[in-house]
C-alpha cells in the first residue's frame, strides 16, 4: 500500500511541477525520442528528497520493486527519482549488481538516465565491492549501447578520486573504437576525470591511441589538461 501510494504521490507531484518551458526545451538535449514530464532537475531532486522518508520505511525488496516501477515508466524524471532512492537507501549487497544490469539493459534508454543511475548508484557499489570491476568490463562488450556507456560512467567518481587507473585504461581499451558517440563521450569523460589525479598517465594513453581514438572521445579526455598538452594531443 505504501509503495502504490508513493508512486501515485510522486507522479502527481511531477505533473503539478511540470512547466511548458522546461517541456519545450527538454528534447533538444537528446538525439533519441525521450519521455518526460517537463520538470526541472532541481525540482525532481527535491521531490525525491521530500518523499525519501517514506521510502526508508520499506524493506529493500520493496524499495527495489518501487524503483523498478518508476524506471519501467520510461519517464526520465521517474528514472532519476528511482536512481536517487536506490543510492540513498544504501543497503548494498553483492547480488545487487545483477539487478542493476537488468535495469540498465531493460529500462534505461538515454544518457541522462544512464549517468544519473551509474555515476552514483553503480559507482558507490563498485567502491564497496571493487571485484565487480570485472563486471564493468563485460558490460563494455555488450550489444546494449547503455551498458557500454555504463561501463565507463560508473567510474566517474572513483576516477575523480584517482582510483582504479589500470581498470579504467582496460575499459577504455574495450571501448576505444566504439562507433556510438554516446559511448565515446562516456569513456572520454571517464579518462578526463582520471586525468585530474593522473594527468601524465592519461596523456600518455591518449598519445598512444590518438590515431584510432575517435576525436569526440579524445576531446573529452584532454579537456582538463593544460593548453600545450591539449594542442599536442590534437595534432594529426
Amino acid at each position: 500500500m505504501i509503495k502504490d501510494n508513493l508512486i501515485l504521490k510522486v507522479r502527481n507531484e511531477l505533473k503539478t511541477h511540470a512547466d511548458e518551458k522546461t517541456k519545450g526545451s527538454f528534447q533538444r538535449f537528446f538525439k533519441e525520442e525521450v519521455k518526460f514530464h517537463g520538470v526541472k532537475s532541481a525540482v525532481v531532486v527535491k521531490i525525491a528528497k521530500d518523499n525519501f522518508q517514506e521510502v526508508q520505511k520499506l524493506d529493500k525488496k520493496e524499495v527495489f520493486k518501487l524503483s523498478e516501477t518508476l524506471l519501467a515508466s520510461g519517464y526520465c524524471e521517474e528514472a532519476w527519482i528511482a536512481a536517487n532512492w536506490v543510492h540513498w537507501y544504501n543497503h548494498r549487497q553483492e547480488k545487487d549488481i545483477a539487478i542493476y544490469e537488468h535495469w540498465i539493459n531493460n529500462f534505461i534508454d538515454n544518457w541522462a538516465e544512464c549517468d544519473t543511475f551509474c555515476n552514483h548508484t553503480v559507482g558507490a557499489f563498485i567502491e564497496k565491492f571493487p571485484k565487480y570491476l570485472q563486471k564493468l568490463k563485460k558490460w563494455a562488450t555488450s550489444q546494449n549501447l547503455w551498458l557500454r556507456r555504463a561501463a565507463a560512467v560508473s567510474l566517474i567518481i572513483p576516477a575523480r578520486k584517482g582510483k582504479y587507473l589500470k581498470d579504467i585504461f582496460e575499459i577504455a581499451d574495450l571501448l576505444l573504437t566504439d562507433p556510438k558517440d554516446m559511448v565515446q563521450k562516456g569513456y572520454g569523460w571517464m579518462l578526463k576525470e582520471a586525468s585530474r589525479k593522473h594527468q601524465k598517465e592519461v596523456f600518455d594513453y591518449v598519445m598512444k591511441n590518438k590515431k584510432i581514438m575517435p576525436r569526440t572521445a579524445l576531446r573529452y579526455a584532454i579537456e582538463k589538461m593544460p593548453q600545450d598538452l591539449r594542442k599536442k594531443a590534437m595534432e594529426k
